[in-house]
């Protein structure tokens, strides 16, 4: 999965935040249902301007986001 395919960030749209293109719902509202317990079908259903795809992109994103993040160990 290519998220850059299906997730822009625009600043003028959500005020830069990640989102599925094409609409302005943001990756990390999409997540969210999801850790509220949403299944596919729910958010299918809830909002049927996305696909299955959009959906996998959003995870892609977010597994993409965490693998670049860095932890450094400041020493006093």
């Amino acid at each position: 999965m290519v998220w850059q395919d299906r997730i822009t960030l625009n600043p003028n749209v959500l005020v830069g935040k990640p989102v599925i293109k094409g609409t302005r719902l943001a990756v990390e509202f999409i997540i969210d249902l999801f850790a509220q317990g949403w299944s596919i079908d729910e958010v299918l259903r809830n909002y049927p301007g996305i696909t299955v795809a959009d959906i996998q992109a959003c995870f892609a994103y977010a597994s993409a986001s965490l693998k670049a993040e860095k932890v450094y160990l400041i020493s006093a």
